[in-house]
């Protein structure tokens, strides 16, 4: 079982109201307007221009910011891109939130970091070392700068430890295993490569598992598969950014780890991490929304830019870890977000399912 082990900070709590279950009337008409993405993100990434990508960029400058601006990240119909805030509740949402912990704290991660490559990045071999039949084929476009997980600003804040390099993290000097996700993006190409318990080594790099995903389509892995995320998912895409929080709109469903999921996995998740099957225990991929009541008017820019893409785009359950615990990139300009995030509590949550007659895109 997959757990996300950077350590995570608390975040709190407030209340909401509950909401009836929808009918269980099945139309064979896909709805309109309420399976969508937002117009208004296509129109501000097309008016974004993407500058030449020519080198290595890391995930934390401004020059990776101008980039992402840019940058179409899967097709406007795609799972992760589409608005939840009208879907109706799921039948067991109650006690799938009461499951997870009803009166515990939101919480976020400092932890998924990335690095741009230019198109014509050298490729290499990586090893794969635990699901080699679930990895997709190399070599990969992976620079020697590229980071581990957590790198830098969670090196930096624990004493243990400051004053490693990036090659002695990406060489697990200290041998903490850990999850080790690395993540490495071609935007000109509009892919984006993540390896689980990546490192380098004397012989070259290696990871347990790699997987591609192509952001100019929205194919999934296939059934029963995982990824670099327990349930089969991109990791990338749902990743809070610097270049969001400064432009004030997180346009995406977040990723969100628990302690315990179920033994099944729904769309667009193709993989899952446990063998509890008690029904009221979340399934990989379960979509769960910040309720739309919640009150963000007194919070800061950055917390309050996070909690309304919540309203909006919602999260998936992506990987078994600390409960209610988000991924935010280990970015130094972004600011704590741990005292206002302890405004919110799972009490705020409810899990949601597409409306009736959804048709998943391919």
């Amino acid at each position: 079982m997959r757990r996300s082990v950077v350590p995570a900070v608390l975040l709190a709590a407030c209340a909401a109201a509950a909401a009836q279950p929808p009918k269980a009337a099945q139309p064979k008409a896909q709805p309109k307007g309420v399976v969508s993405g937002d117009p208004a993100r296509l129109e501000r990434i097309k008016k974004a221009k993407m500058p030449k990508v020519d080198k290595v960029v890391m995930f934390d400058t401004p020059e990776a910011d101008a980039i992402l601006s840019a940058l179409e990240v899967f097709p406007p119909d795609n799972p992760w891109n589409l608005v939840v805030a009208d879907w109706p509740l799921h039948p067991n949402s109650t006690n799938i939130i009461n499951s997870i912990g009803a009166g515990k704290p939101l919480r976020y991660n400092p932890d998924m970091n990335f690095v741009i490559v230019p198109p014509g990045q050298k490729k290499v071999p990586v090893k794969v070392t635990l699901s080699p039949h679930e990895s997709d084929p190399g070599p990969f476009p992976v620079p020697d700068n590229a980071p581990i997980e957590g790198w830098p600003a969670y090196y930096k804040r624990d004493p243990g430890l400051k004053g490693l390099t990036l090659d002695e993290v990406q060489r697990d000097k200290l041998n903490k295993g850990e999850d080790r996700h690395m993540i490495v993006l071609d935007p000109t190409n509009r892919v984006v490569h993540e390896f689980f318990v990546a490192k380098k080594t004397d012989a070259g790099w290696e990871a347990g598992s790699i997987a591609t995903f192509d952001l100019k389509t929205n194919k999934l892995r296939p059934d029963g598969w995982t990824s670099a995320d327990a349930a089969g998912l991109p990791i990338f895409p749902a990743t809070v950014r610097y270049d969001e929080l400064k432009r004030g709109a997180v346009e995406h469903a977040l990723r969100v780890t628990v302690t315990n999921t179920r033994r099944a996995y729904v769309h667009p998740a193709t993989h899952w991490a446990s063998q509890k099957t008690d029904e009221n225990l979340p399934r990989m991929g379960e979509r769960i929304r910040l309720r739309k009541d919640f009150d963000t008017s007194g919070c800061t820019p950055e917390v309050k830019t996070i909690l309304e893409g919540l309203k909006k785009y919602g999260m998936f359950v992506a990987d078994n870890g600390l409960d209610w615990s988000l991924s935010v990139t280990p970015d130094e300009r972004i600011p704590s977000l741990h005292e206002e995030l302890r405004k919110v509590k799972g009490s705020d949550f409810e899990v949601v399912v597409p409306p009736p007659g959804y048709v998943p895109a391919k």
